[in-house]
């Protein structure tokens, strides 16, 4: 019999989300729902999902432990925001009064806005300057259900630079209680000193900062972002290919602003994500179905940035293209920091299913950052992560109200009424 020192009782439903990952095309759907169930952990691990009434029959009850009274509620995984950009410094939300105003991206970026202005602050900032900035959006993520990110560098583009976000992004793993997966992405841009010698600075992303994020072990994985005018397939396939060598896993930012040939490039690497897809073709979802490759999609982006257009998700899932989700935290685009809010968007804007979306919002979205094994769902052996939300699923696509109750994290109440 197992001990207890923390459970969650009485909800109406319990959205265990349990089984395999990544689910694909119908399987996206499932979410293992449970009604008048019980969920149980011990030392923040989860010991038994089941039936009120067998608990006695499994779990002995530890002495003081804590009971959480979900009557009137919903239970669900913490969701996993499986791509933000949540390290940086500095402030762009004027860029969202400009976008607002006719200009786009590329217009924004001409001006020496966009990504090259956040590089000039973050390489301005000291660790512990971009340590309280981050900190502080990771509370907003935490209190909107996020119990594991992923979060990337890419805003510094020097090896100095980089190193200190991804340091901080160390830190925060360590005290925050948010679980922190970090990528590297020194190839989100060509810095301004480097555009009339692009080689050199892919150069420099091969040959200096791969081997010093690897030997610091401060990532799991290397990201590129292979879009027209940044980096081609062919120099993203060389950088995550030498990322591969230095023991860091192959992501992929593509197709966000047109067809980019990053599909392409994320089969041939085995990417474990292929993120943003909003221009993908039929040819493209069956490239990425026939590999074991997960398609992040991130709806708050393309609307935040006035795309015209949404990843075309139904084709994806429909092609048996397992489908993740992010809120693509960022200074630009990413003005969110809320899942609920981008499962909200996917719903509305990209036509997934309400299961779809919770199942792209926590399980999915593990498998998307390896860590199906231990986070995503609510099932024994794995991380007490949960949200207890008011009321019904269908009630966190209400935009505005709060209806999370309460965020819990390895079997503690980290947001909400203790």
């Amino acid at each position: 019999m197992q001990p207890a020192d923390f459970l969650i009782e009485g909800a109406s439903l319990i959205a265990t989300c349990a089984g395999p990952a990544p689910r694909r095309g119908v399987g996206q759907r499932e979410i293992a729902p449970l009604a008048d169930g019980v969920v149980a952990s011990h030392r923040g691990t989860v010991v038994y999902v089941g039936a009120a009434d067998a608990l006695v029959q499994h779990v002995a009850v530890q002495p003081g432990a804590t009971r959480i009274d979900a009557r009137g509620c919903t239970v669900v995984p913490g969701f996993v925001d499986a791509h933000t950009h949540v390290v940086f410094a500095g402030d762009r939300r004027r860029e969202l009064q400009q976008r607002l105003a006719g200009a786009s991206y590329a217009d924004i970026a001409a001006a020496g806005g966009g990504i090259v202005a956040t590089v000039a602050a973050t390489r301005a900032a000291s660790e512990d300057e971009l340590s309280a900035q981050t900190r502080a959006r990771l509370d907003e993520m935490l209190a909107c259900g996020t119990t594991t990110c992923e979060a990337k560098s890419g805003y510094g583009l020097t090896v100095d630079a980089e190193l200190r976000q991804l340091r901080v992004l160390r830190a925060l793993h360590a005290e925050h209680a948010i679980d922190i997966v970090p990528t590297f992405l020194g190839a989100h841009e060509v810095p301004p000193e480097y555009r009339d010698r692009r080689d050199d600075y892919i150069r420099l992303v091969i040959d200096e900062m791969i081997p010093a994020v690897a030997r610091d072990g401060l990532a799991d994985f290397c990201d590129v972002f292979c879009e027209a005018g940044v980096f081609t397939p062919e120099e993203s396939r060389v950088i995550l290919e030498a990322g591969m060598g230095a023991g860091l896993r192959p992501r992929i930012h593509a197709n966000e602003l047109g067809p980019s040939g990053g599909c392409d490039v994320a089969a041939a690497v085995d990417a474990v994500s292929a993120d943003h897809l909003v221009h993908v073709s039929a040819a493209d979802a069956a490239t990425l179905a026939r590999g074991a490759t997960c398609a992040t999609l991130l709806p708050t982006a393309a609307f935040y940035l006035k795309l015209g257009r949404f990843a075309p998700a139904r084709l994806l899932i429909d092609g048996g293209v397992p489908i993740a989700l992010g809120t693509d935290v960022n200074p630009g685009g990413g003005l969110s920091p809320s899942m609920p809010f981008a499962m909200t968007l996917a719903c509305f804007a990209m036509g997934l299913t309400l299961e779809e979306a919770l199942v792209a919002a926590t399980i999915n979205g593990a498998a998307a950052l390896d860590r199906r094994a231990a986070i995503g769902s609510l099932e024994p052996g794995k991380l007490m992560d949960a949200v207890v939300i008011n009321g019904e699923l269908v009630d966190l696509l209400r935009v505005g109200p709060a209806s999370i109750r309460m965020v819990i994290k390895r079997g503690t109440v980290v947001s909400g009424p203790p």
